[in-house]
């Protein structure tokens, strides 16, 4: 099937590797351009970028696809399907036309629940037992297109979005290259009316942990914010990110470390941290952390 293929981030790249290893011909890559990145601040560009080059396919990173150009270059690739997956701009009607069969996305939860932005965070900040991915038929609405085929997964109790972002990354190349091969016998079934939830881009804001709230919720917050933002708390003038957690037993002030594995006292509950960062440090475990840092017990972390 002659494809164009449309992502930006690392999510997108094992899509675009199980296109190519299933046969299809890939007419362009679509990605976001490069931008400034690095302590130079040089242009680099996109993960798919680079791997579409390395793959030696022709590479498109417009700006917008909005200009009459943009959707005359596109429908003069003359595809069969457009298979996009976290590109990152929205696409007009008539891009959505232009393929013989439309275009198909890729979207990392069970919709209708967690349309939009950042479904992964959402999902583990939430407490969902279950996440997945679903092949959509795209129409012009924020992913309320039919959905073609969809894959189930269980959340882990201490698994971070960066986990579970790889694991859906994994499950959407599997499942395009199955939709796609099946594409004739597949319902396209329109998405209920109920259940519909919407993941909200994340705004740092969210990403100080109030100690004060139960530790179910600050444990999801946590695994949910990890890697990016990043859950933190500030100790000695210094801020530190949690990067992950785990539910643990304790009392005490909230805010309070209970023992020196940095197991903390929360508004109900406690947490046991497990991966921390301190502000232009590389991620540690807790020991290697502690061994470095070394909070006693009795502390009290907080935001200040």
């Amino acid at each position: 099937m002659r494809i164009i293929f449309m992502g930006t981030p690392e999510f997108s790249v094992p899509v675009l590797d199980a296109l190519v290893d299933a046969g299809h011909e890939i007419a362009a890559v679509y990605c976001q351009p490069p931008r400034p990145a690095g302590r130079g601040k040089k242009d680099r560009p996109t993960p798919v970028h680079a791997r579409a080059d390395a793959l030696g396919l022709e590479v498109r990173h417009p700006v917008s696809l909005k200009s009459d150009e943009a959707k005359a270059d596109f429908a003069a690739l003359n595809a069969d399907i457009a298979v996009v997956v976290a590109y990152g701009l929205i696409l007009p009607q008539a891009i959505l036309d232009a393929p013989t069969k439309g275009c198909l996305n890729i979207h990392a939860s069970l919709l209708p629940r967690w349309r939009g932005a950042a479904p992964i965070h959402r999902a583990i900040m939430a407490g969902d037992a279950t996440t997945g991915v679903c092949i959509m038929q795209m129409e012009a609405g924020l992913d309320t297109g039919p959905v073609l085929l969809r894959r189930e997964t269980a959340i882990g109790e201490v698994e971070t979005t960066a986990q579970l972002h790889d694991r859906l990354s994994g499950m959407g190349a599997q499942a395009i290259v199955t939709a796609l091969g099946n594409l004739a016998t597949l319902n396209a079934d329109p998405q209920p009316e109920e259940g519909v939830t919407y993941a909200a881009k994340i705004d740092k804001a969210e990403a100080r942990i109030d100690w004060t709230r139960p530790a179910d919720e600050i444990d999801r917050l946590i695994r949910g914010l990890s890697p990016f933002p990043g859950a933190w708390f500030e100790q000695g003038g210094t801020r530190v990110k949690a990067l992950g957690s785990s539910l643990a037993e304790g009392a005490g002030q909230a805010g309070e470390v209970l023992d020196s594995g940095l197991r903390v006292a929360c508004g109900t509950g406690a947490v046991q941290l497990t991966r921390l960062q301190r502000a232009g440090k590389a991620a540690q475990d807790v020991a290697s952390f502690q061994s470095g840092a070394q909070i006693p017990a009795g502390t009290l972390l907080n935001g200040e």
